[in-house]
C-alpha cells in the first residue's frame, strides 16, 4: 500500500505541481522525481539509503521535499559552512514558502563560528596584538558586536577565515567556561543551541557532527533526541571527515596556546600568587623540544608512526620528550590548583591542560588497534595523530543500533552549559520533543553527486558500515555529448617526469589565449599549483588576462573575481587552483568554460593513512590499487570535472593532462567514469573546439550589447 507521503511528493514534482506553480525556474526531471520517490520511501518506513545523483539532478530539492512534507524533525548535515549558509538563507526557505509549511529553521555551527563577548572583552585588555591591522579589525567586531543577533562571524564582511583574529574572539572546547562565564545569558553560542532545540529543521555540518560524536566517548551525545530524519550532503566526505575527529591529537601549536592563556589569565586575575612565568616557561621550552626533536623541515610532511617513536627519531629521545611535556603540564595543574577559587578561567585552564596530560599519557603507549599513528611537522609546529582507518564500525555501534533514543543521544547536549544552570535549561524544556520509540523507525538519507563507479558504490558504502543500505545511482539530466568535451593530450610527458607542470601550463596558457581566459585550473599538489601558477603568468604577461593563483588572496575573494568574468574593456580571468576548488565551486553560465587538470588524482602512496588502509585490503586477500587507489582517483576525478558543466545551457572542455588515461586499463576506467562527453583526439581539435566557444561568447557579449 502506497504511503501518503510518496502521494504528496508526486504531487509535488509533477508538472503543473505546487513547486511548478510556486517558482517559474522549476522544471520536472524524471530523475529527480525518482530520487525524492526514494527518499520518501525511507523516510516513511525508516532505514537507509545512499543516492548518487549527478550533477543537474536537483538533489536539495529532492531530498528537502519529502522530508520537509513528512512533518518529523530533521537532522540536515552539508559538508562547509557556506553550503550551510546556502540551505539555510536560499533552499530551505524557498521550499518552506512554495510548500506553505510551518516549519522552523535552525542554522547551527561549532564553536569557532560564533563571537564569544567575553573572549572579545579580553582581547581588547590584551597587550600582545599581532599587528595595528588586527587591532583595527577587532574595534569593526566590536561595532558589529553591538548589533548582530546571531553573532555569527559569517555575518562580518571582510573577516579572513585565516585571520589571526578569530582565536581570540570565539571560544573552543577547551577555553569556554560555561555556565561561569560572566557572558552566560548572552551567550551567542548557547543562543544558537536554543534555537536548534526548538526547530524543526536543524542544519549542520559534517565537522560539527563528528566533533559531537567524538565527545560521545565522555558521555556527550550523537543525535537530537527526537530526529527521525538525519541527511547528509556532500556525503563523499564523511569518512575522512569522520576519520579526523573519531581518533585523537596533540599538537606543539595546542600547547603553545595553553601556555600562553595560562600567563595572561594568571597575570591579570592572580598576579603573585603563583610562578606564572616559570611554570609557562616550562610548558613552552617543552613543546618547542618536541618540535625539535622532530628535525628540520622546510615544508608539511608526514611521518609513519608505526613503532615507538616516528620514522627517523629515537625511541629514547622521543619518549623522554613527550615525557617532559607530562612533567610540565603537572607543574601547570599544581599552579591552578592553588588558585581555582578565584575565578572560572582557573578551572577551565586546569581541564585543559589534564586534557593534554591525558593525551601525552595515549601517546607514550601503544596504538589502539585498527588504528593508525602519524605525526605532521612543519617548519613551526608538530602534531602527533591517531586515527580509525574508516568510520564503518563507529556508524554501525553508534548509529545504525538499534534500541531507544535517550535524552543523552542529544549532539546539541556537547558541552552544553545550560546543563550547569537549572533556569536555563528548564526553559527549554517545553521546546523538547520527547525521543522516536524506536530508534529503527529512524531514516538515513546518504547523498552526493560522486560516491564512487560500481553498481553498490562500495568506494563509499564500505568504509561508511553501509553495506546493508538501499542504493540508487541517478544520472545527469545534461546532454554531455551535445554540451561537452573531453580532450587528452596523448604527447605529454609522464606526470613523473620534470617537464610535466611546465609543459600544462604552456597547454592552459596557449588555450587561455584563445579563450579569452574563463578557465579553471587544478592540481594535485601544491608544488605542481605553483609552478603551473608561476609559468602562466610569465606566458600570459601582457595579454590582458588576469592569472589568479590560489594563496595569493583569500578563497571568497578569488572565487568572486573569477565569476566576474571578464570586466569591461579588459581581458579574462584564470585561475590556478588545489585541494578545495575541486569541490562546491560552482560558476554556472560563460564565466567558466576550459577546465585543465594536471594529473590523475591518486591518493598519495606515502600517507601514513593510505598505507595502512592498502595493507588492510592486501591482508584481505584484495588489490590496494584496485580497490581503493582507483576508486579514490575516479571520485576525486569526477568532483573536478563536475565544475565544467553546472547548467544546462553551459558548454565547455575538460583537459586532463596525463596520457595513463589512454595507454592504461585503469586509465578507460577512469574516464568511464567521467560524463559521457564527446572526444577530442588532437591539438588541432581542441584548437577548434576552443574556438567554437570563443565565438559564441562573442556572439552572446554582441547581443547583449545590442
Amino acid at each position: 500500500m502506497s504511503h501518503p507521503l510518496r502521494a504528496m511528493v508526486q504531487e509535488a514534482f509533477a508538472p503543473l505541481g505546487v513547486l511548478a506553480r510556486a517558482t517559474e525556474q522549476f522544471q520536472p526531471r524524471d530523475g529527480q522525481t525518482e530520487m525524492a520517490l526514494a527518499v520518501a520511501d525511507v523516510v516513511s518506513h525508516g532505514g537507509s539509503l545512499v543516492v548518487e545523483a549527478g550533477t543537474g539532478v536537483g538533489k536539495t530539492f529532492a531530498y528537502l521535499v519529502p522530508a520537509l512534507l513528512s512533518g518529523e524533525r530533521v537532522l540536515l548535515s552539508t559538508a562547509t559552512k557556506a553550503l550551510q549558509d546556502q540551505l539555510f538563507a536560499r533552499d530551505l526557505p524557498r521550499l518552506v514558502q512554495a510548500l506553505n509549511l510551518p516549519v522552523r529553521l535552525a542554522l547551527l555551527k561549532g564553536r569557532s563560528s560564533y563571537l564569544c563577548t567575553h573572549r572579545m572583552e579580553l582581547a581588547r585588555r590584551d597587550t600582545t596584538m599581532p599587528d595595528r591591522h588586527t587591532v583595527h579589525l577587532l574595534s569593526r567586531v566590536e561595532t558589529w558586536s553591538l548589533s548582530t543577533r546571531t553573532g555569527d562571524l559569517a555575518e562580518l564582511p571582510g573577516l579572513d577565515e585565516r585571520s589571526p583574529l578569530i582565536p581570540l574572539i570565539t571560544s573552543n572546547r577547551e577555553n569556554c567556561l560555561g555556565s561561569q562565564c560572566p557572558k552566560f545569558k548572552t551567550c551567542h553560542v548557547n543562543a544558537a543551541r536554543r534555537e536548534a532545540l526548538a526547530a524543526d529543521v536543524v542544519v549542520i555540518n559534517h565537522h560539527l557532527f563528528f566533533a559531537d560524536m567524538a565527545v560521545r566517548e565522555t558521555g556527550m551525545a550523537e543525535l537530537l533526541p527526537s530526529v527521525r530524519v538525519v541527511i547528509f550532503d556532500e556525503a563523499h566526505q564523511l569518512n575522512e571527515t569522520g576519520v579526523n575527529f573519531l581518533g585523537h591529537q596533540l599538537g606543539t601549536a595546542q600547547l603553545l596556546d595553553v601556555t600562553r592563556d595560562i600567563l595572561a589569565t594568571g597575570l591579570q586575575l592572580a598576579r603573585g600568587l603563583a610562578d606564572w612565568q616559570g611554570v609557562c616557561s616550562g610548558l613552552e621550552r617543552a613543546a618547542r623540544e618536541l618540535r625539535l626533536i622532530g628535525g628540520k623541515r622546510p615544508g608539511a610532511v608526514k611521518l609513519r608512526w608505526t613503532e615507538d617513536a616516528p620514522e627517523g627519531i629515537h625511541p629514547g629521545a622521543w619518549a623522554q620528550s613527550l615525557q617532559d611535556v607530562g612533567a610540565a603540564c603537572v607543574q601547570a595543574l599544581q599552579a591552578l590548583d592553588t588558585v581555582s577559587e578565584i575565578a572560572p578561567d582557573f578551572m577551565r585552564l586546569h581541564d585543559r591542560v589534564a586534557e593534554i596530560a591525558k593525551r601525552v599519557d595515549a601517546f607514550l603507549n601503544p596504538c589502539a588497534p585498527d588504528a593508525v599513528r602519524w605525526m605532521d611537522v612543519s617548519a613551526s609546529q608538530m602534531r602527533l595523530m591517531e586515527a580509525p582507518l574508516d568510520i564503518a564500525q563507529t556508524v554501525r555501534d553508534r548509529l545504525m543500533r538499534q534500541g531507544s533514543a535517550t535524552a543523552a543521544d542529544d549532539p546539541l547536549a556537547e558541552d552544553a552549559p545550560w546543563q550547569d544552570d537549572e533556569e536555563a535549561f528548564n526553559a527549554l524544556e517545553p521546546h523538547v520533543a520527547q525521543p522516536p520509540e524506536d530508534a529503527r523507525s529512524r531514516s538515513w538519507i546518504f547523498t552526493s553527486a560522486t560516491l564512487g563507479d560500481d553498481p553498490r558504490l562500495r568506494w563509499f558504502t564500505e568504509p561508511c558500515g553501509l553495506e546493508s543500505a538501499q542504493v540508487l545511482r541517478v544520472g545527469s539530466p545534461f546532454d554531455y555529448p551535445a554540451q561537452a568535451a573531453l580532450y587528452v593530450p596523448r604527447d605529454i610527458v609522464r606526470p613523473n617526469d620534470p617537464a610535466h607542470s611546465a609543459q600544462v601550463a604552456a597547454l592552459a596558457a596557449d588555450a587561455v589565449r584563445r579563450l579569452g581566459g574563463r578557465t579553471l585550473v587544478l592540481t594535485t599538489t601544491l608544488r605542481a599549483l605553483r609552478a603551473i601558477g608561476d609559468v602562466m603568468k610569465q606566458q600570459l604577461e601582457g595579454s590582458g588576462i588576469e592569472v589568479l593563483v590560489q594563496g595569493e588572496w583569500p578563497k571568497r575573494h578569488l572565487m568572486d573575481r573569477f565569476r566576474e568574468g571578464a570586466k569591461p574593456g579588459e581581458g579574462g580571468c584564470v585561475l590556478v587552483a588545489s585541494a578545495t576548488f575541486w569541490e562546491g565551486f560552482d560558476v554556472p553560465g560563460d564565466a567558466l568554460q576550459l577546465v585543465v587538470i594536471d594529473k590523475l588524482p591518486f591518493p598519495p602512496p606515502n600517507d601514513p593513512l593510505v598505507e595502512a588502509r592498502s595493507k588492510r585490503l592486501e591482508a584481505q586477500g584484495r588489490s590496494p590499487f584496485n580497490d581503493y587507489f582507483v576508486p579514490e582517483a575516479v571520485v576525486a576525478l569526477k568532483q573536478g570535472a563536475g565544475r565544467l558543466i553546472r547548467c544546462e545551457t553551459d558548454q565547455g572542455v575538460l583537459v586532463l593532462c596525463d596520457n595513463r588515461l589512454v595507454t592504461t586499463g585503469y586509465g578507460r576506467r577512469l574516464i568511464a567514469a567521467l560524463p559521457p562527453m564527446r572526444q577530442l583526439n588532437t591539438a588541432n581539435e581542441l584548437a577548434q573546439a576552443i574556438e567554437v566557444l570563443h565565438q559564441d561568447a562573442i556572439t552572446k557579449a554582441a547581443t547583449t550589447t545590442f
